[in-house]
């Protein structure tokens, strides 16, 4: 729920969920589920909303109070950890045939440089997963490119080039043809 707070602390501070999410990497769709699920979990509304603005009601000028407490405290926390060695939870969406290839290795390597930080590995398939790194739900997600424009929060990175070959009866009973599909990281910016 810390991020859902971070969130609605940036609404509030803002005004709108457009400009939030411009504020801190998201798409208006994605801050309007984090805080529906926010609100959802507290059981009572924290914005009066009227056209685009989002004004906070009285239950949410009381919880903002106390998620902005909250996330000093939070704060504080990682401070005890020690300055030098950086933690936290990376949350990692992937299609299948990465998390059993390449992703094993990049781990490791991501814990060998940062071993104060975690990971959680999110299986899912590609559009799924971009999905849920719109929403904010995971942080990257190693998947198939779909074919379509993508928000322009969102950054793309070639990891790997495989072979995708598709077998299938063509003329004369020739096989099909194959063809080439990256796989892709999908990050906010």
């Amino acid at each position: 729920m810390l991020r859902e707070l971070k969130t609605f602390i940036a609404v509030a501070r803002h005004g709108t969920f457009a400009s939030a999410g411009a504020r801190i990497g998201l798409t208006q769709s994605a801050v309007s589920a984090q805080i529906h699920r926010l609100e959802q979990e507290f059981g009572f509304a924290l914005f009066d909303r009227t056209g685009r603005s989002a004004r906070l009601n009285a239950a949410g000028r009381e919880t903002l109070a106390l998620a902005e407490e909250l996330m000093t405290l939070y704060a504080r926390i990682g401070e005890h950890g020690g300055a030098t060695e950086r933690s936290g939870m990376v949350r990692v969406g992937s299609i299948a045939s990465a998390q059993v290839s390449f992703l094993v290795d990049a781990m490791a390597a991501f814990r060998a440089e940062l071993p104060g930080c975690r990971i959680r590995v999110v299986p899912g398939v590609s559009l799924n997963l971009l999905g849920q790194v719109d929403a904010g739900e995971i942080d990257i997600a190693v998947m198939i490119r779909p074919p379509f424009a993508l928000p322009s929060e969102l950054e793309w990175r070639t990891l790997v080039m495989e072979p995708f070959v598709l077998l299938g009866p063509g003329r004369h009973g020739r096989p099909g043809v194959g063809r080439r599909a990256g796989v892709r990281a999908l990050y906010p910016l």
